[in-house]
Order: C-alpha cells, then structure tokens, then sequence
C-alpha cells in the first residue's frame, strides 16, 4: 500500500521527516497485519465481536480505553521528558501511543476469507493514512470528506507498494501564488506525474495539441478541456524544483484512463498514454518493481514537499479521535 505524503494542502508528518516516516509506517502496516493475519489463521476471533455479546459489554470496553487515554493523558511528564519535548524520540513515544494505526476489527463483520480481511484491514489503514496527511503531534487540518471516498485516493494508495509515495491534488505555494497541481507518484526509480481521465466506461477521446479534445460517448461527441494543460504544467514545475535541488531522478509524464480509449495520432514522445488496451501490463509493471526505498527518492519527495503549501491549526486536544469534516 503506498504512502500518502501530501493531500491538498493538508499539513503532514512527512514534511516534518521524511526519513523516519516511510519506515515507520511500513513497520506499523507489517506487525498490526501480521497480528490479525495471525488471529484469523488460528481462529483467535476475540478481535471480533461474537454476535451474542451485549452492548454493555462493548460500551464498558470503550469506557475503559477511554479511561486509559485520560489517565494517560492526565499523567504528569517526568522532569526530563519536559526537557527534552517534543525532541524526535519522546515525540515519537507519544505518537506511537496516540496516532499508531489500530485495527478495529470490532466494527467490521467477522470475515470468511483472507481477502475479505485484507479488504477490511486495507480499507482502514487507508484512513490511517489520511490522518497522518492532515495531523501532526502539534497541529492538524480539516480533511473534506468526500476524500474518505475517493476511489482514485484508494487507487493510487491501495493498489501500488509500500515503497511509492504519493502526492494527490497537491498545493504548490510559487512566487507566493497556490497553484493545484495533478497526482504526483514518487517511485524509487522515477518521479510520475499523472492526470486521471476516467468518466463515462469505454469513452473514447480524440487527443490532439490543442486547446480542447474530443470525447465520443454512444455517438455523441462532446468537447472537453485537453488533460495536457494540467500535466505539462505540473510536469514542467516537478522538473524545474529537482533541477533546483540537484535531483537526477527521471520524470514520467502519463494520462491515465482504466475504463477508456485514447487516439493520439500525434502523441509527444514524453507522454504515455495508459488506457484499456495497455493498462494491464503497465499496472504490472509499477506493481512488479522490488527496489527499495532510495535516497534519492526520499530526496526527491523532501524537494516537492518544501513547495507545498500548508494550511493548519493548532491542536489542542490532540487526543481525541479525529472525525472526517465536510
């Protein structure tokens, strides 16, 4: 499952270290899947809950997390943990007993399969994932959320390893002007920079240089907004902040559509075109790469995230549970 870097302009952990935070979320994802990969294999079903269990049983197990949180909450820090807060390492206890991802299988149906339980564990982690992209120890942004439901978020985190880190719909902040920009997937071996052109399924468009393409629908034919115009510029803005870094990692420039044709008679030689007639074996191939987080990623990543723009506020109550906002 890849890792979400940047949402919007949604403030993130990643900015603030983008060297501990790709390890520590692939530990996190490995021990909390190992232990219910391990619950389930041995029929341990106590994570869930048994049909026949009364709700006073489950209100009193709430009641005493919620005890265990205040209690810890309330408890006075020692002389040196005031000292040293929030230094990396008593920031990272805290994070780890507040913000570390926690499998509530409880509020799921008991699954039948291994890959209905690898649904339900991806699906939340994936709002794990948003948390840690719109929170830090100390600050947080409101997360619109219609973003919980974003099959194309899903997508990209879902479906692509643990070593892609992922921008979606990212605000850059340059010459003190936001501009949106398009999905930016950092790979260990390149950085790609992809427009989604996904409505209607088996839609064709006619591609061309121009200011507008083609879309044919079940004959009818319909103008629309040439998707080149937002990648050349996000491409073109990419390129200009690694070559201000000193980062020689390659660009790929691509539209994306799984449900439909493209004809580009005239395609530029810098763009790929990924539709239903290749998808399959492109999908394959991002999926198939074995490399390892590099440092010239991780470099790459830490260049993009400098031009973000962050908008957040102060957390107070940083221990109560986060609800999605609209």
């Amino acid at each position: 499952m890849a890792q979400l870097i940047k949402l919007k302009d949604y403030i993130s952990r990643y900015q603030q270290n983008i060297l501990l935070y790709p390890s520590r979320y692939v530990r996190l994802k490995k021990q909390k899947w190992e232990g219910v990969k391990k619950a389930f294999d041995t029929q341990d079903m106590k994570i869930f809950y048994e049909d026949n269990e009364s709700l006073d049983d489950i209100t009193e197990e709430k009641e005493s997390l919620f005890l265990k949180i205040r209690g810890m909450m309330n408890k006075k820090p020692k002389e040196e943990e005031l000292l040293l807060f929030p230094a990396a390492v008593k920031e990272e206890d805290k994070e780890e007993q507040i913000f570390s991802f926690d499998y509530k299988a409880n509020a799921l149906n008991e699954p039948q399969s291994e890959e209905q339980l690898k649904l339900q564990f991806l699906n939340q982690l994936f709002r794990f994932q948003l948390k840690w992209a719109s929170s830090t120890l100390t600050e947080k942004s409101t997360v619109k959320k219609a973003f919980y439901y974003d099959e194309h978020l899903k997508y990209f985190l879902q479906r692509f390893p643990d070593t892609y880190l992922v921008l979606y719909k990212p605000v850059f902040l340059l010459k003190n002007a936001p501009i949106d920009l398009e999905v930016m997937m950092v790979t260990p071996t390149a950085v790609w920079c992809i427009t989604i052109l996904e409505e209607e399924d088996s839609a064709v468009y006619l591609g061309s240089n121009e200011k507008f393409w083609v879309k044919k629908y079940n004959d009818k034919e319909k103008k629309t907004l040439s998707p080149l115009i937002a990648l050349n510029r996000t491409e073109k803005i990419v390129r200009g902040i690694l070559d201000r870094h000193d980062v020689a990692l390659p660009i790929q420039k691509a539209i994306l559509t799984r449900n439909g044709y493209i004809d580009y008679p005239t395609i530029p030689y810098d763009l790929k075109i990924i539709e239903k007639r290749n998808y399959d074996e492109w999908f394959r191939m991002m999926r198939t790469q074995q490399s390892p987080i590099k440092a010239i990623q991780l470099k790459a990543a830490e260049s993009l995230l400098q031009h973000c723009l962050t908008t957040s506020v102060r957390r107070y109550d940083w221990d109560a549970p986060e609800e999605e906002e609209s």
